[in-house]
């Protein structure tokens, strides 16, 4: 059994040292969480849609210009747009055109409309900040976790050493008769459990990692790994830096969650004035030039003389010397003849100068009744104005709250931390003591192990109290705005 679990055991540690991954430290996995995790990433797609809305906003207090040109072919009875008189025959029209306007008054519903899409642009990019912040406070939580599974499974395998040493000394004295075989099966079966909690925390390391990379969107197949750092060398600022009210102080200045919530504040405060200037009248100034080009296919080239009208009752006469002599008319044949496509366009330059034709103009709009809408629409305002306020208040008591709440738990990780170091104290003195009663028989095997699993449990909690303590004071730095890193 024993051997099948230490080749368990090396085939592990071959397995983890196989290949030799580049290894992170908190800095470099906050950097590179805070370019790839995924809720980063999609907060700064929503921040750069709201830059746009921003754009799109302050664009339209811009005068407007658009041209246009028509060309086509008209066929049957029609109004030819050069000549404005009916035609029934085909003819090709070109047109051209430039229109545009501006406002200029609106009672600030635009200029206000532009500065709360600015505002929520400002808002959202705070939202970034503080999803990039809460990503960062994460990748510290799990780096943490790495850090104390390694310790775990350090102290595991020191446990694993110390039975061993133990199991070599019993088996000893088992062959000259001095224990008997049963405390040397005990042993053993120490050893297995040993064995069995030393694979459960490797594992536990392994899967720490795995959540690790997860959180900075690494591929979970490729090699990862951190810098160990021995948990009392990371450097913590002491309480008297980190008094709850001084750290709010701080926080409600600098952090991006209440930045946002202060943005929205004015955002709304914008809206609730472009809503207003519904209710006021809007001037604009428009301009509009154009031309247009026309030519029939078909066109008469001459005529034929094809003889004199027969006369009639209706025809008229003259008299000369008692004589009645009939006048008739001439009648002539028209000759046509149809352009082909280079002729047709003869003349363009000239209709085009001849049509061109300019307006301009001003146009006032009054509202005097809407159904209620501009009305509704300036209540809503109103409304969303009070909701970002109480909003931005809440924002400041929650974090207000948080604080005065991670300075608490930090001061009752404090207080753990010393109760688990003297538990862990006074667990090896008593493990030492009763190693030592064991050497001489005086004390059974079960008694010594109850000893070394009661230090061994011991040293994990105290130093699971360590990391405990780290993080909670890691976390008042970062509201008072200090980088994370150990």
């Amino acid at each position: 059994m024993k051997y099948i679990l230490s080749l368990l055991l090396i085939g592990c540690s071959l397995g983890l040292q196989a290949q030799e991954p580049v290894q992170w430290d908190l800095k470099s996995c906050v950097e590179y969480a805070v370019q790839h995790n995924i809720s980063v990433q999609q907060a700064d797609v929503q921040s750069r849609l709201a830059k746009l809305q921003a754009d799109l906003a302050k664009s339209g207090q811009l005068p407007t210009l658009n041209g246009s040109s028509g060309m086509g072919l008209r066929l049957g009875r029609s109004i030819d747009p050069t000549t404005n008189g009916f035609t029934n025959t085909q003819f090709l029209y070109n047109n051209f055109g430039l229109q545009g306007g501006i406002q200029i008054f609106n009672a600030g519903k635009l200029r206000n409309n532009a500065e709360a899409t600015n505002y929520s642009w400002q808002a959202s990019e705070a939202d970034k900040q503080n999803t990039s912040n809460d990503v960062s406070l994460s990748v510290a939580t799990y780096y943490l976790q790495v850090l104390s599974a390694i310790e775990q499974s350090e102290i595991a395998r020191i446990q694993i050493g110390q039975t061993k040493e133990q199991l070599a000394a019993t088996k000893k004295r088992v062959e000259v008769g001095l224990l008997p075989e049963l405390n040397l099966l005990e042993l053993e079966t120490q050893l297995a459990n040993d064995s069995s909690t030393f694979i459960n925390a490797i594992s536990n390391v392994e899967q720490s990692k795995l959540l690790l990379k997860a959180l900075l969107n690494l591929d979970a197949s490729k090699p990862f790994d951190i810098q160990v750092q021995p948990v009392d060398k990371i450097k913590l600022q002491s309480f008297a830096d980190l008094q709850p009210d001084y750290v709010f102080s701080v926080a409600a200045q600098n952090l991006p969650g209440v930045k946002a919530a202060a943005l929205r504040v004015k955002a709304a405060s914008k809206n609730q004035l472009a809503a207003k200037a519904n209710f006021y009248p809007s001037l604009s100034f428009g301009y509009n030039l154009s031309s247009n080009f026309s030519n029939v296919f078909s066109y008469v080239n001459g005529a034929t003389f094809s003889g004199y009208s027969t006369p009639n009752a209706n025809t008229p006469f003259v008299t000369v010397n008692n004589a009645k002599y009939y006048i008739q008319s001439p009648i002539y044949t028209p000759t046509t003849a149809t352009r082909d496509w280079g002729n047709i366009w003869n003349g363009w330059g000239n209709q085009v100068n001849n049509n061109f034709g300019q307006s301009f103009g001003l146009q006032m709009s009054i509202p005097i009744f809407n159904g209620n809408q501009s009305k509704i629409a300036y209540q809503q305002a109103k409304l969303n104005y009070r909701s970002a306020t109480l909003q931005a208040e809440n924002t400041q008591l929650k974090l207000k709250q948080d604080i005065y709440t991670a300075y608490t738990n930090a001061v009752m990780s404090f207080n753990k931390l010393i109760a688990t170091q003297k538990a862990m104290t006074s667990s090896e003195k008593t493990f030492q003591f009763a190693t030592k009663r064991y050497e001489l028989g005086l004390l059974g095997t079960i008694e010594l192990l109850n000893n070394q699993n009661n230090f061994l449990k011991a040293k994990v909690n105290y130093k699971a109290a360590q990391y405990e303590y780290v993080f909670r004071i890691k976390l008042l730095e970062f509201y008072k705005g200090e980088a994370l890193s150990l």
